[in-house]
C-alpha cells in the first residue's frame, strides 16, 4: 500500500540520518573543540558554538620539528602508496589473466598474509630492520607499510580485474589493438573505481599508522605525524584545545585526496564503458 510504502521509507530515512549524526558528531566535535578558547574547552555545560580562536592551531603547528614530521608522512604515505599500487596492480593482472599454474595457492597466501596482525610482526620487523642497519632510517616504515599493505591491494585489483570480461579485450583487438594496447584502452579505464578505492586505503593505511612509526624510529626528526599527534599529552595532563586542532590538520591531507580521487570512481567507469 501507498501509506505503508512512505511509512517504511520515512522511517528508514530516519534511522539512517540518526546513524548519520552519530557518526558525524566526533567530527564536528573535534573541529568545534580546535577553535575554542581554552576555558570553554573543559566545562560541564558542553559549548556547541564557541568563541572562535586560532591558539590551538599556532601551538600545535609551533611544535618543534611539525615541518619535519610533516614532510616524512607525505613522504612515506606518497611512496607507500606509489609502490603498493605498481606492484600490486602488476601482480593482480598476471593472477587475472594469466594461466599461471599455483595461481589459487598464491591467492591463498596472499589472504593468509593479510590476516597478520600488525603486532605480531614487530618484533621480527625489528630485528630485520636491526640486522641491516635501516633502523631508524624512514626506509624501513616504507617497507614495512608496503608489505602491510600490499596483499590487500594485489587481492583487491585482482577481484577487479577478474569481473571484467575478457571479450572486451578481443573484440578491441580484433579491430586492430594489440594485447596491450587493449588492455590500456578498454580495461584500464574501467578499473578507476578499484585503483580509486585501493589508493584511498593504501594511503590512509601508511597515513595513519602509528605503532611502528614511535618504536623504528628514535631521532625525533624522523618521526610522523601519528607520533605528532601524541606529543601534547605530558606528565601534566592532555593539552585537548591543541590535540584537536593537530587533529583536524591531521585529517585535511586525507579529505584533500579523497576529494581528489572520488570523481574517478564514477568518472573511471563511465568512461571505459564509453571506450569499450
Amino acid at each position: 500500500m501507498p501509506g505503508t510504502t512512505r511509512a517504511r521509507r520515512w522511517l528508514l530515512n530516519g534511522v539512517a540520518l540518526l546513524a548519520a549524526l552519530v557518526f558525524a558528531f566526533p567530527v564536528y566535535w573535534m573541529f568545534v573543540t580546535a577553535f575554542k578558547p581554552a576555558d570553554q574547552i573543559q566545562t560541564y555545560v558542553p559549548v556547541f558554538l564557541p568563541s572562535p580562536t586560532l591558539d590551538n592551531f599556532i601551538k600545535a603547528i609551533n611544535v618543534p620539528h611539525f615541518t619535519d614530521f610533516l614532510r616524512n608522512s607525505l613522504l612515506i604515505a606518497g611512496t607507500t602508496l606509489g609502490l603498493a599500487l605498481v606492484v600490486g596492480f602488476l601482480t593482480a593482472v598476471t593472477l587475472a589473466r594469466a594461466k599461471v599454474r599455483g595461481r589459487k595457492g598464491f591467492l591463498l597466501l596472499v589472504a593468509i598474509a593479510q590476516m597478520a596482525p600488525f603486532e605480531a610482526l614487530l618484533i621480527p620487523f625489528f630485528l630485520v630492520m636491526r640486522d641491516t642497519g635501516l633502523y631508524n632510517q624512514m626506509p624501513s616504515l616504507v617497507i614495512v607499510y608496503f608489505i602491510f599493505t600490499l596483499p590487500f591491494t594485489i587481492w583487491s585489483l585482482r577481484g577487479f580485474i577478474a569481473g571484467i570480461p575478457v571479450d572486451l579485450e578481443e573484440s578491441a583487438m580484433v579491430d586492430g589493438c594489440s594485447r596491450l594496447g587493449a588492455f590500456v584502452r578498454v580495461t584500464l579505464p574501467l578499473l578507476g573505481p578499484g585503483l580509486v578505492a585501493t589508493a584511498i586505503f593504501c594511503f590512509i593505511t601508511a597515513w595513519n599508522e602509528y605503532f611502528y612509526a614511535f618504536v623504528f624510529m628514535t631521532d625525533v626528526q624522523n618521526y610522523t605525524l601519528p607520533v605528532w599527534l601524541a606529543s601534547f599529552r605530558t606528565n601534566f595532563g592532555t593539552d585537548w584545545g591543541a590535540t584537536m586542532a593537530a587533529s583536524t590538520l591531521f585529517t585535511l591531507p586525507v579529505l584533500v585526496f579523497f576529494l581528489a580521487v572520488q570523481g574517478r570512481m564514477v568518472g573511471g567507469l563511465t568512461t571505459g564503458a564509453v571506450k569499450g
